[in-house]
């Protein structure tokens, strides 16, 4: 990577091996404890094996916003990113029974397939993956930790790091909580705002700029910046998940529905519909995992007479210009403003 210019492959690439590279030596020291514990190993390794890896290209930006160089020791800190997002992923997919990520079985379908020829496989499996969750997290603080960066720049970034896992489990909790209740647009993007959109964006740059030492008026611009792309990053990926191509999103299409999840995207439909339209929603909504292609295609037709699919695009878009508009207010120097933008484009435009 040139240090002064994004350039997205050779960053993807440089997270990759240092994942690649921990995570290899953590498994290692996992299955060393006992054989048995391959399957786990392996769910760790594959947990962290794709990736777009935007959020550790925000936290490194934010600390090149700060003034900061190039820093391997940064981007190991960066990398740190990813993994929280790997845990947030395999106990996301946990919690809603999902079949597919990125085009693979999840970690509770591929540890049951796994586990096929012992007693109680289904609760086995579940409960494996629920540690490979908890596993991940456990070694995204550790890497963040043993990063190399100073104990003083790490010791500015803990409150940020709580800060991070707090509001992502409350945002998984109020989906939780939240699923199946009349839809709201407010109350779905509150979820959407500390599920994925703060952890995603908002915070990794903070982390990167406080680790830099970046002052209050340039945090106060990350979050001017990162709070609503993050908010549009989710609602694209909303978008994407029932309306876009599942050989390119890797992803079971109609996972959103058949779980009845508070997305901005049903809670946009449930505004526009009418008495009778709620009815026949309430109706395919109710048969849960039953609920068939056909039933699929019925919801995406009336959702596109109703028309939400445009209102959530006319929201990803007005998010992203307020996101553009608190960058151009910010003084960073220009290869770091031209990397925020281009990420800006790379976390919304797009069809996977």
């Amino acid at each position: 990577m040139v240090a002064d210019r994004y350039d997205p492959g050779a960053f993807k690439a440089r997270v990759d091996d240092a994942l690649r590279g921990f995570v290899g030596r953590e498994t290692d020291q996992l299955v060393a404890i006992d054989p048995e514990l391959i399957p786990v190993a392996e769910q760790v390794e594959d947990a962290v094996a794709d990736g777009k890896r935007l959020r550790a290209a925000f936290c490194y930006w934010g600390w090149r916003a700060a003034g900061q160089p190039d820093s391997d020791a940064l981007l190991l800190a960066a990398a740190s990113m990813e993994l929280i997002h790997a845990a947030a992923v395999v106990h996301d997919d946990l919690i809603d029974d999902s079949p597919l990520r990125h085009g693979r079985p999840t970690a509770h379908v591929a540890l049951r397939a796994r586990l096929r020829q012992r007693p109680r496989t289904v609760t086995a499996a579940r409960s494996l993956a629920m540690l490979v969750g908890d596993l991940l997290m456990a070694l995204a603080g550790q890497l963040f930790a043993t990063s190399g960066l100073p104990a003083a720049y790490l010791a500015r970034a803990r409150p940020l790091w709580s800060a991070l896992a707090r509001e992502l489990i409350a945002g998984e909790c109020l989906e939780i909580l939240r699923t199946g209740t009349a839809p709201d647009t407010e109350s779905s993007l509150k979820v959407i705002r500390y599920k994925t959109a703060k952890y995603t964006v908002e915070q990794p740059l903070l982390i990167g700029g406080v680790l830099g030492g970046a002052g209050d008026r340039l945090r106060a611009g990350f979050s001017a910046y990162g709070l609503p792309l993050g908010e549009a990053f989710q609602l694209r990926d909303d978008l994407l998940g029932l309306f876009g191509d599942p050989a390119r999103t890797g992803k079971a299409s109609p996972d959103d529905l058949r779980t009845a999840r508070p997305t901005a995207l049903l809670a946009e439909t449930w505004r526009a519909a009418g008495e009778a339209e709620r009815a026949e929603l309430r109706r395919l909504l109710a048969r849960g995992r039953s609920l068939d292609a056909a039933g699929v295609e019925t919801v995406r037709a009336l959702m596109t007479r109703l028309g939400a699919p445009e209102r959530i695009e006319r929201m990803i878009t007005d998010r992203v210009a307020e996101a553009t508009d608190a960058l151009a207010g910010l003084a960073v120097p220009g290869p770091v403003s031209a990397a925020l933008t281009a990420l800006a484009r790379s976390a919304t435009v797009r069809q996977f």
